[in-house]
């Protein structure tokens, strides 16, 4: 299936050339773009109908830690039966999920009620981000390009958390509270099926054999369970920043600047996402992490403290500025860590990872807002990346890429594999890294 591209070049220009990246590349666009209406759709939405910050924060951290567990799952079964045959069934189980759950908000039913439907819709969310990443791998094997796919996928999830809570904001503020989550159901119906009728692009199919070694689970890399964690406090930006922002925002009495103000820190993840893709770099993935996650612990710090809004929008444009360095390089060190039998299932878990850490700060700034005022939701994102850079620091050997690393089909009972040799680009690298 994958033809792996030679380029030694880099650049989105050679990216956007390689052969059948369009055929997945616009379909993959809008069947991704309800992702970044959910959470907040289902914020304003259950705000609307019940007045509590934190009950709304309780729902939409339901839906994201139902994603979280079974994004994994999702991933392991695409890399297992193809996109396709899981990407279909799953539209249909999400679009019916939120017709459940508006109509439920809509008839004031109790909390229980909403959480319950609130599980199957997070579960079946489609995980077009990790598939179309999956695809670029595919194409591109080894090539110079695959850290400008990696950008150019942080660009492109951005940049629909730049439209979408704009769009679901506009909707829900502007229509009814309840059309930004139809919008997100009319979405992904239209983009979830379009994208899964290209077959041509979708890896390979990696069935087991008689007599072939147990599947190894991209979860015994140890990288990827640094990477997990490492996500998971980029999650707590995106949940910390959404419940706030709403938050703060009705309590100034300007609810519609919400979708701005986000719009603002989406849109300097966008623009460092673009500049990543755009440069040559010359330090290794492991340094860049680190550096890139220092400086977001760092930009999260005065969030709290800032009252006045246009002060606000300026720190969290510099706040998104530093949060796609960091994805970026966390994708790409998937490429090297991970088997490609496997990959779709990393990529899930690192999507998985950014949901877990949304749901949980949407509850906790959501809890804190309640009872503390808007301001101290802020408080979330600070704590999950530092808790999470503390982490990085410790276990930053563990994202070292290894010839050795955990393979799909190798040994079951901890037999090592024979180490290819290095070659000179590889080892000047690591020697980077």
């Amino acid at each position: 299936m994958a033809s792996a591209v030679k380029d030694s070049r880099s650049g989105y220009g050679p990216l956007l050339r390689t052969p059948g990246a369009w055929t997945f590349l616009l379909p993959g666009f809008l069947a991704r773009q309800p992702f970044a209406m959910l959470t907040i759709g289902i914020v304003l939405l259950v705000q609307s109908t019940t007045g509590s910050y934190g009950t709304a924060g309780a729902v939409s951290a339901t839906t994201g830690v139902a994603m979280a567990l079974f994004a994994p799952q999702s991933g392991k079964l695409a890399d297992r039966f193809g996109q396709r045959a899981v990407l279909i069934p799953g539209v249909l189980a999400h679009v019916a999920g939120v017709v459940a759950l508006i109509i439920l908000a809509l008839a004031h039913a109790p909390l229980w009620a909403l959480l319950a439907v609130a599980v199957p819709t997070g579960a079946s969310t489609p995980q077009v981000g990790p598939m179309v990443r999956a695809r670029w791998a595919a194409r591109l094997g080894g090539s110079p390009l695959m850290p400008t796919a990696a950008a150019f996928e942080s660009v492109t999830d951005e940049f629909t958390f730049v439209v979408g809570p704009v769009l679901a904001t506009a909707l829900c503020t502007g229509v009814h509270p309840a059309a930004g989550l139809v919008a997100e159901a009319v979405l992904t119906l239209a983009g979830g099926l379009l994208f899964a009728a290209q077959r041509r692009s979708q890896p390979a199919v990696h069935r087991s054999q008689a007599g072939d070694r147990p599947r190894v689970s991209a979860l015994s890399v140890p990288g990827v369970r640094v990477l997990i964690v490492a996500f998971l406090g980029i999650g707590a930006v995106f949940g910390g920043m959404q419940v706030s922002l709403t938050a703060f925002t009705q309590h100034i009495g300007q609810p519609g600047i919400n979708g701005v103000l986000y719009g603002i820190f989406a849109g300097g993840n966008m623009l460092a996402g673009i500049a990543c893709g755009a440069l040559a770099w010359k330090v290794g993935p492991r340094r860049r992490l680190l550096v890139a996650y220092g400086l977001l612990a760092l930009a999260t710090t005065p969030l709290w403290a800032v009252t006045a809004v246009p002060l606000l929008g300026a720190v969290g444009l510099v706040v998104g500025l530093c949060i796609a360095p960091a994805l970026i390089t966390g994708y790409t060190l998937v490429e090297s860590l991970v088997p490609a039998a496997a990959r779709t299932e990393a990529f899930t878990w690192l999507t998985g990872a950014v949901a877990l850490g949304q749901a949980a700060a949407a509850t906790s700034s959501g809890q804190l807002a309640d009872r503390f005022g808007p301001s101290m939701g802020f408080l979330v994102p600070l704590a999950g990346t530092a808790l999470a850079l503390t982490v990085l620091l410790a276990l930053r050997a563990h994202l070292l890429p290894r010839s050795s690393t955990v393979a799909a089909g190798a040994p079951a009972d901890g037999a090592e594999a024979p180490v290819p040799a290095l070659s000179e680009d590889r080892e000047r690298e690591l020697a980077r890294a």
